[in-house]
């Protein structure tokens, strides 16, 4: 049991995560933004009242209040209702539904069967050799990356990491914790939030997945950053991106970061430049010196509970 004021490492609470979302984006809705009189009142706390909340939502405050307390249930219109008092987005509005949902479930700590990467995947990335691919899982693990993806991201790292279940490089790791992947990012909030966001994500679709949990409190307890981060509540799903990148080896590239959804719930992420800039120059510079120090690409191995026991 998680004493007070640690994060839970063994299941997220869903009535409590409910709650949490509910208030945190309350605080972060200006009054005049809504149209909420408020006639020049000093407020001691920042965002909408509950009583401002429920009425653009036409509930009770009791009903209100009771929600974010995770005492009551709500029904998916009073759910859409308060999705638009709150202006969220769709993805914003999927999240709350899954956290609902999570709230009326009796809690269970169950472990999602090991990810893989599917044949279509593991022959992508073969294809794309000189193009940066990293294959992630339902909370950041690194299923696979082919040569050019290793050595964007993590030259540092040892390049067979993917294919060891129990020792998997984690993104959201190692952008908080990893001192070089911090500096690739000469923007590090920014991708540092979009981590964040999909993390949140990950927390409303499982919601029971002790390891999630785990990875969550292991943050939290060692980066206060990714502590902030998280208390926000935001929901992000990062589709595209532009980062600016430092490198070690080739220097400053603008990197746009395209990330595919597949069936199994995991994400491709595809690094690509703009044809004929600086940057398309440092990243062919980056592919082709990784291809001469060896013949090799990393391959995803498929993961058994023989395999996984090991690991």
């Amino acid at each position: 049991m998680a004493l007070a004021g640690e994060p839970n490492t063994r299941r997220m609470d869903g009535k409590r995560q409910l709650g949490e979302f509910l208030r945190a984006r309350r605080s972060q809705l200006r009054p005049e933004d809504l149209g909420v009189v408020t006639y020049g009142e000093r407020r001691r706390v920042p965002g909408l009242r509950r009583e401002e909340l429920a009425r653009l939502a036409g509930v009770s405050e009791s009903y209100y209040a009771r929600l974010e307390q995770g005492q009551s249930q709500a029904s998916p219109d009073v759910l859409d209702a308060i999705a638009q008092a709150l202006r969220l987005s769709e993805a914003e509005r999927r999240h709350l539904r899954e956290l609902s949902a999570a709230a009326r479930r009796r809690p269970r700590t169950r472990r999602p069967a090991p990810e893989r990467v599917s044949p279509a995947v593991a022959q992508l990335l073969g294809v794309l050799s000189e193009v940066p691919v990293v294959v992630t899982g339902r909370y950041s693990d690194v299923l696979a990356w082919n040569r050019a993806g290793h050595a964007l991201y993590a030259g540092h790292l040892d390049p067979d990491g993917p294919d060891r279940p129990g020792d998997r490089p984690n993104m959201a790791r190692l952008v908080f914790l990893d001192a070089h992947t911090r500096d690739l990012y000469a923007d590090w909030p920014a991708k540092a939030r979009a981590v964040v966001g999909t993390l949140r994500l990950a927390s409303g679709q499982y919601p029971d997945d002790p390891a999630l949990a785990s990875l969550v409190g292991e943050l939290t307890l060692n980066s206060a950053e990714f502590a902030a981060m998280w208390a926000d509540h935001r929901v992000k799903t990062s589709d595209v991106a532009v980062y600016a990148m430092r490198h070690p080896l080739v220097g400053a590239m603008d990197v746009t970061q395209q990330t595919l959804h597949t069936e199994q719930g995991q994400y491709v992420v595809v690094a690509t430049t703009e044809a004929d800039s600086p940057s398309r120059a440092a990243m062919t510079l980056l592919t082709h010196s990784t291809a001469a120090a060896g013949p090799s690409a990393v391959r995803p191995k498929t993961i058994t509970k023989e395999t996984a026991k090991e690991a």
